[in-house]
């Protein structure tokens, strides 16, 4: 069974794998397929569940919605976004304004058929609106009893610092980022992960096996398998692309020795490598088929010897992105 984790430093335990509908519920995997990879989530003891307003146009919160309504919702950690537009994409229908994230945090709750949700993070940094004005709305969504804890994604060092320092003078706990993390991506390590943890927040990473890349299946010099995430224009293609080059696809194959070693997969590795990160209180799985669930979840509980996460090291040489100003690219530009 999955183990569990606290979520920064505040006293709620997540499952160390968290499992996430990005790409899938509502657009790629039909609902029954949908309903069969949450219990299998379920079955396996994941308990987080992470989704967003636009996954999907508001249609992957309502598909997991519908999949959770039977089940006991104090046992459940449910964590969705506010930022991106949704619906007819209106003026006020981006960004984190009080207007938007206070109509927002009421549509996610009637899609996710419940009466409050574990973490509300902010899907991105809004440039355009006063700090301030987010951070009291997110405060007043809390104290509404709408959330329980403030979370971020894709928020630069700097950023987490300033929000944390508003959240402690609001009396509500700031508790979690949300950043892509992966053997392939180490942006957060000089930067962010240090801030974090001055600010007392923990990371639920995203994408830790870089798209399906270090699952080992695209080969140096073969085309991409169909039906992949790299061959599907609306799933991804654009940001698996970094990736897709045959200095990094060899790089990876050098890391199945490794996996062998441990007696785990490729995917199973990289799972396992990114939950080493004692900042770390969770990675997100996503799937298009139940198997693919219980499988990652024989990452959970593992621990690699340094002697092996040197090896990798090793293996992936200098075709590793630790730029921390990375993060900043995920960030949208101020509009004003």
């Amino acid at each position: 069974m999955v183990n569990y984790r606290y979520l920064g430093n505040s006293g709620m335990k997540i499952t160390e794998l968290v499992y996430g509908n990005w790409l899938t519920h509502g657009s790629q995997v039909e609902n029954e397929q949908a309903a069969a990879c949450v219990k299998a989530a379920l079955d396996v003891g994941i308990t987080s569940f992470d989704t967003a307003d636009v996954y999907a146009n508001t249609a992957a919160e309502t598909v997991l919605g519908d999949i959770l309504a039977g089940e006991r919702r104090e046992s459940l950690e449910i964590f969705t976004k506010v930022y991106w537009p949704t619906g007819p994409k209106g003026a006020n229908d981006m960004g984190l304004s009080r207007k938007h994230i206070l109509e927002s945090i009421n549509g996610s709750l009637t899609r996710l058929k419940t009466d409050y949700v574990d973490v509300y993070q902010a899907h991105r940094f809004d440039h355009d609106t006063p700090l301030e004005e987010t951070m009291i709305a997110f405060a007043d969504v809390v104290r509404a009893g709408k959330a329980m804890y403030i979370g971020v994604s894709e928020w630069t060092a700097d950023q987490i610092r300033e929000g944390a320092a508003l959240a402690r003078e609001l009396n509500i706990q700031l508790i979690s980022s949300q950043p892509q993390y992966s053997m392939l991506w180490r942006v957060i390590e000089d930067e962010v992960v240090p801030a974090s943890i001055e600010a007392g927040l923990g990371q639920i990473v995203w994408s830790p096996v870089a798209q399906g890349v270090l699952t080992g299946k695209y080969k140096p010099g073969q085309e991409p398998p169909a039906g992949s995430r790299a061959t599907d224009e609306k799933g991804g293609a654009n940001m698996i692309a970094r990736f897709m080059n045959d200095d990094v696809l060899t790089r990876v194959q050098n890391l199945q020795p490794i996996a062998d070693e441990l007696g785990l997969t490729m995917a199973q590795l990289a799972i396992a490598w990114v939950l080493q990160n004692s900042n770390v209180s969770a990675a997100i799985i996503g799937a298009s088929r139940p198997e693919q669930v219980t499988d990652n979840a024989k990452a959970s509980g593992v621990e690699i010897p340094a002697e092996l996460m040197a090896k990798i090291d090793d293996a992936l040489g200098d075709i590793v992105e630790r730029d921390p100003h990375k993060t900043v690219e995920t960030n949208p530009k101020p509009g004003r």
